[in-house]
């Protein structure tokens, strides 16, 4: 394997770097901090190997042959890759930096996180950019172990074995509420039952988390509508019978928007938990590193904690 790179010295490679970008052995001797005459006999053990002229004199300029414009953009790729990937990590400075990152979140996750988040982080890393790719819980974690997303916001699923190579971070508990339209009084386990229900299913879930902790009750509600649209969906509470299930985070944000009532659940549901989820291996990049811290206080602020 690399029987050419075995007999070949790969100091030569910055030297012909440096004379095809400059196209003069004198300026490229003084990029290199060596003499002419040694960038010259450095330049001749390469033609040698490499059986071309590489360059030629015309007038003051060093021109490239076919086979030296060819190699090019290979060298200079090449070079660059090994002085990034060699050197040293530098510190992360966010108002310097111009990272783009890709995180893995729900509608409910986004909602909840980034109004908070992009305040704080325009101000402070004003050149930082973020990508988010909608996804389910499973999904998500397994495009953050593909090394695809740079971290996962998601919340826990009941009896979850987190896999060892994910390293998890609390974020915040919530609890499902019903809404209704608001002439509703009251609302009984027996209403409850009783009544159509409007579900968000952006992915097609043939049923949701509740319909799961009812099925343990041994007891059943009628889906009326499914939709994939959260933005619709209190507006088509507010003007029907319908009911739907929805954490009170944002229940408590979009009330004053939809003219819609907040209920309590009439069965009991455990709280939820919604976690940054990272990498063990990844997630420890001083700018994912910073970007976890940074999404924890703007949550601790936005709960004025």
């Amino acid at each position: 394997m690399h029987h050419v790179l075995r007999r070949l010295d790969l100091n030569l490679l910055p030297v012909f770097d440096a004379v095809y970008r400059h196209r003069s052995v004198r300026l490229a001797a003084a990029e290199l901090s060596m003499s002419t005459s040694a960038l010259s006999h450095a330049l001749t053990r390469l033609r040698e190997f490499l059986k071309d002229p590489l360059f030629y004199r015309e007038g003051h300029k060093m021109c490239p042959s076919v086979y030296a414009s060819q190699l090019a953009p290979y060298i200079a790729a090449s070079l660059s890759a090994l002085n990034q990937h060699l050197n040293p990590v530098q510190p992360f400075d966010p108002l310097k930096s111009k990272e783009a990152f890709r995180l893995a979140v729900t509608d409910y996750t986004a909602f909840s996180v980034f109004p908070g988040l992009m305040n704080s982080v325009q101000r402070t890393a004003p050149g930082i950019d973020f990508e988010l790719c909608y996804l389910p819980h499973k999904p998500a974690l397994n495009e953050l172990l593909a090394g695809e997303v740079d971290l996962a916001l998601s919340f826990s699923e009941p009896d979850e074995v987190i896999h060892p190579d994910l390293e998890e971070i609390d974020l915040f508990s919530d609890e499902f509420v019903v809404l209704s339209h608001s002439a509703r009084s009251s609302l009984t386990l027996e209403e409850y039952l009783a009544a159509g229900h409007l579900v968000v299913t952006p992915w097609n879930e043939k049923k949701g988390l509740l319909d799961t902790h009812l099925a343990r009750l041994g007891l059943a509600r009628r889906i009326t509508l499914k939709t994939p649209s959260m933005l619709s969906s209190p507006f088509i509470v507010a003007e029907s019978e319908l009911l739907m299930a929805i954490p009170s985070s944002v229940a408590n944000r979009l009330q004053p928007l939809a003219s819609v009532k907040i209920f309590r659940l009439p069965f009991a549901v455990p709280r939820f938990t919604v976690k940054i989820y990272s990498h063990k291996r990844s997630g420890k990049k001083s700018s994912t590193q910073w970007l976890k811290t940074t999404i924890c206080q703007s949550i601790q602020q936005k709960n004025g904690q």
